[in-house]
């Protein structure tokens, strides 16, 4: 028998159900035999949401109303009386059991199985099995649309039945017409057969990732994939605590691949609030796209696409050790951190306790270690049952030796990373590429000076870019100066909603300010107002703007942070339009020589390779990087690359004196007075400062005078 059945929420309808995560408000069903082509009595019930508050969009389609939800029963008692009304039913029919058929998978995974997921109940086991009436359609009928094109109404149209849904209340019609359409596909000329149905996996499956040889590949510069990248998806802005459970739980009735939950981990080791998912198909893909934005607690998680290049280089990597160790399926892992290097597996498992048995006793221990052997204070521990991994996390910051040990859940991706992390004797993820590529800038000059011909852009939106700015511009993109677009990003390297233009002279600078002010930028309006160039720098540096004037850079600057780089990088060449953006000279002093040489040979500038890809979006018309140049980071040049730029160039290449150092393993809370604290004594002179930007008297009284802030 099959249970037809048919829902809607409160948000939207047809394609995009469940993409906004509004509740579900009305289930209708039939029970269908199959072998006597009988139905069972029709239920319509209306369910009672949290929130009340419908879209047009449901009270238009739908015709439900606010008070008549009200007197609804909750989601969870509805379900009971589904199951008791289907066995009813069922019995009447002279039949036992069934099977749910859905229009089309949105129902059953997006709907029901997260909603009831955050609700805190269970689903009964006939919601992890289903027919997708739609996929079962086109194999019966395979000249009809394809599978994402079909709708109730457009199969009822391709059979010749009636689709005038007037005729019926929303929701019964919906319901009777899907039963018409499966009698169709049961007559004599199809004989169509329901007999592989959807599947909802019930848990998460952890384990290791079985393409762990596909790193490997990887780094050998093999360009086969062996990760299919319309599987994978990218989600940020996870709780740092969550675990591979907490994110299948958020795609709950989506199935993820076994062992496809990858944490990511920044250079310290430390989970950065990514995670990358590989799904067992496409299709279930798509879906995870849909959940863009919806909430885990009271935070919303973006959700992107990524490429199984990029799951292989978080999740790709393992050991003969680590795969020993995670051959143990089905088991819950713990992360200890902080352990005393002397601490061995007998003292492990003394400070865990009867309490917490651990799987397989030494076996299920596995200590991360340097490559010489030195441990590092981490270890993952197995346990049999999420009781035992309960009780072992209730040991959070307990005493072992003379260090708190700190406890995490961890998942199989997140050993493989450290370990291999540590393997490497390099971060997987490092802040920086190793790839770096000489190129010399031509001539750029960073506005100064205290004439007004600059304009500050305040509240764009976030997904603004710079066609969206020259559109919102309109006549006066012809009036600002090559190069004249500044995106201000925040520490996380995301659009803070301000940028800075330069415009060809003040006048059109006050024009624009005039015209454009409070003008609508997509949903916000935007804010112009007119500045100069030396305020326009000083906010490109970190400094504030206020009624006041201009307020100093703060500890943290929030320019100075460059994105995260991915690992393993190709060589890339920066365009030189893209290139003049960054010139060495405005960032660094004069050298001191005895004597500065005529004919000395202009500087080579080494850039990240991926800069060439972070900073494309910002160079399409007016090229200007996304932070102030003054603020890029510049590395030594290893002298393999300058002869190599010296060779391609023809010319002799001399590399930067060593005027800047690198510095890595800082506190993720370290401002500029920490740094300054510790470079104490090393600091330059303040008339050196005259070489780094044309100041005026006001703009080098602040940097000379607190001396807390400047950093170079």
């Amino acid at each position: 028998s099959l249970v037809v059945l048919f829902g809607a929420t409160a948000g939207a309808y047809g394609a995009k159900l469940g993409s906004d995560e509004r509740e579900l408000i009305l289930l209708v069903w039939q029970v269908v035999d199959l072998h006597s082509k009988k139905v069972g009595t029709l239920h319509k019930s209306l369910v009672k949401a949290d929130n009340l508050d419908l879209s047009d969009q449901c009270r238009e389609v739908s015709g439900l109303t606010p008070e008549g939800l009200g007197k609804a029963e909750p989601l969870d008692r509805l379900l009971q009386q589904f199951s008791q009304l289907v066995s009813s039913d069922l019995k009447v029919l002279g039949r036992s059991s069934y099977t749910l058929c859905s229009d089309g998978q949105l129902l059953i995974r997006q709907v029901l199985h997260p909603e009831t997921s955050k609700k805190n109940f269970v689903l009964s086991d006939c919601f992890y099995s289903f027919y997708d009436l739609r996929k079962e359609f086109h194999t019966c009928y395979p000249s009809s649309a394809a599978v994402k094109d079909q709708t109730i109404k457009t199969m009822a149209e391709y059979l010749g039945l009636g689709t005038d849904e007037a005729e019926e209340d929303f929701g019964v019609w919906q319901v009777k017409t899907m039963v018409a359409i499966i009698f169709s596909m049961l007559s004599e000329g199809c004989n169509h057969v329901f007999s592989e149905p959807e599947t909802v996996k019930y848990k998460y499956e952890t384990g290791p990732c079985s393409l762990w040889l596909g790193l490997l590949f990887f780094l050998c510069s093999s360009k086969s994939e062996t990760v299919d990248s319309e599987t994978v998806i990218r989600a940020r802005g996870l709780p740092w605590q969550s675990s591979d459970q907490d994110i299948a739980r958020f795609f709950k009735g989506l199935n993820i691949a076994k062992g496809g939950v990858a944490l990511c981990l920044n250079s310290q080791g430390r989970r950065n609030g990514e995670a990358l998912v590989r799904f067992v198909n496409s299709e279930q893909r798509d879906l995870a796209l849909e959940r863009h934005k919806h909430h885990m607690g009271s935070r919303y998680i973006e959700v992107y696409r990524a490429t199984g290049e990029e799951f292989l280089k978080i999740a790709g990597g393992t050991s003969n050790e680590v795969a020993q160790f995670l051959s143990k399926e089905n088991q819950v892992i713990i992360r200890m951190r902080g352990l005393p290097f002397t601490a061995t597996q007998e003292d492990v498992l003394g400070f865990l306790g009867a309490e917490c048995p651990v799987t397989g006793g030494k076996e299920g221990l596995l200590f991360v270690k340097y490559p010489d052997g030195r441990p590092t204070g981490d270890a993952f521990v197995l346990f049999s049952c999420e009781e035992y991994a309960q009780n072992a996390l209730k040991k959070h910051k307990e005493i072992l030796g003379k260090r708190y040990i700190e406890l995490f859940r961890s998942t199989a991706a997140e050993v493989q990373q450290v370990v291999l992390n540590r393997y490497m004797s390099t971060p997987l993820i490092p802040t920086l590429p190793t790839p770096i590529i000489p190129v010399i800038p031509p001539p750029y000059t960073i506005a100064t000076g205290s004439v007004r011909d600059c304009v500050r852009l305040r509240g764009l939106p976030y997904t603004a870019g710079i066609d969206d700015i020259l559109e919102f511009m309109g006549d006066a993109t012809g009036d600002i100066k090559p190069h004249g677009v500044h995106m201000v990003l925040n520490q996380q390297g995301r659009p803070s909603g301000d940028a800075f233009i330069q415009m060809k002279s003040a006048d059109k600078a006050f024009m624009v300010a005039q015209k454009c002010h409070k003008k609508m930028m997509k949903d916000r309006y935007v804010e112009v107002f007119q500045c100069s160039g030396e305020e326009m720098n000083f906010v490109l540096m970190g400094g504030t703007l206020n009624r006041s004037g201009l307020s100093p850079p703060p500890c943290k600057l929030p320019c100075l942070s460059p994105p995260a780089y991915a690992a393993f990088q190709t060589a890339a060449v920066i365009p030189a339009e893209a290139a003049a953006l960054y010139q060495p000279q405005a960032l660094l002093p004069t050298a001191r020589t005895p004597q500065a040489s005529a004919a000395a040979p202009p500087a080579v500038t080494y850039y990240p390779a991926q800069a060439a890809q972070l900073y494309m979006n910002y160079t399409a018309y007016y090229p200007s990087p996304p932070v102030s140049p003054t603020t890029v980071g510049y590395i030594a040049a290893p002298p393999g690359a300058v002869a190599a730029a010296a060779t391609a160039t023809h010319t002799p290449i001399l590399p930067q004196p060593g005027a800047l150092v690198r510095m890595q393993g800082l506190p993720y809370n370290t401002g500029m007075k920490e740094i300054l604290s510790f470079f104490q004594g090393y600091q330059y002179a303040p008339d050196d400062y005259n070489g780094l930007i044309q100041l005026s008297d006001q703009a080098r009284s602040v940097l000379q005078a607190p001396k807390e802030w400047v950093c170079l």
